[in-house]
């Protein structure tokens, strides 16, 4: 299962990805109340409940890796909950192909938008993908009013291949080749790995 991502911290210089837990739930469920959102990452609202089903699933299907992106200047100083910006997201769907990754990055926090969060997270959840799932190729499916989006997804490389215009929805690609992976890997070099476990436990406790 994909259970692989779980003591993962990913710490970039604008964002650290961290596993989807139990405690990142109510946040999440307060920014999918906004319309906006919901448009956007096309999703119903969900009760709270139903949020944790979701994050009982996302942990534990083998078809889904997720992080949660919290903004590196706050975090660890502050609390994980008050330092979320997003979630970062690889699905992998195709059962014939396990190397094909459709990724999802969603920035909720508005004050956080249009300042390379998106994309750093979005290199942080690629390079991951490719280095520990073996993903060659990417994709994104975003809503064709999200401009934002596609611009960015266009920047890392990634080529229109389709549009839905009944979901009214774009399709971008990218095939991970040795030129872009090394592309992937450099852009990534600032990245730490780290033990989420030991991040968490206070000075002193490993010592027992």
């Amino acid at each position: 299962a994909m259970k692989i991502n779980q003591d993962v911290v990913l710490r970039g210089k604008k964002v650290t990805l961290v596993p989807y837990t139990f405690a990142h739930v109510p946040r999440y469920h307060e920014w999918m109340q906004s319309e906006e959102l919901q448009r956007l990452t096309a999703s119903e609202p969900l009760s709270l409940e139903q949020e944790y089903e979701m994050q009982r699933s996302w942990r534990d299907d083998a078809d889904k890796c997720t992080f949660i992106v919290l903004d590196s200047e706050r975090w660890p100083e502050q609390s994980e909950e008050n330092s979320m910006v997003g979630d970062v997201n690889l699905f992998l769907t195709n059962a014939e192909d396990p190397t094909v990754g459709e990724i999802e990055i969603m920035i909720a926090e508005p004050n956080c938008r249009g300042r390379g969060f998106g994309k750093e997270a979005t290199l942080l959840m690629m390079a991951y993908g490719v280095r520990k799932l073996g993903i060659t190729k990417f994709e994104a499916k975003i809503g064709q009013e999200n401009e934002a989006s596609i611009c960015m997804f266009k920047k890392l490389h990634f080529k229109e291949v389709a549009v839905n215009s009944i979901f009214q929805e774009v399709t971008l690609r990218l095939d991970v080749s040795d030129q872009e992976r090394q592309w992937l890997l450099e852009q990534t070099n600032h990245v730490e790995e780290k033990s989420y476990a030991e991040l968490k436990q206070p000075a002193g406790v490993l010592d027992t």
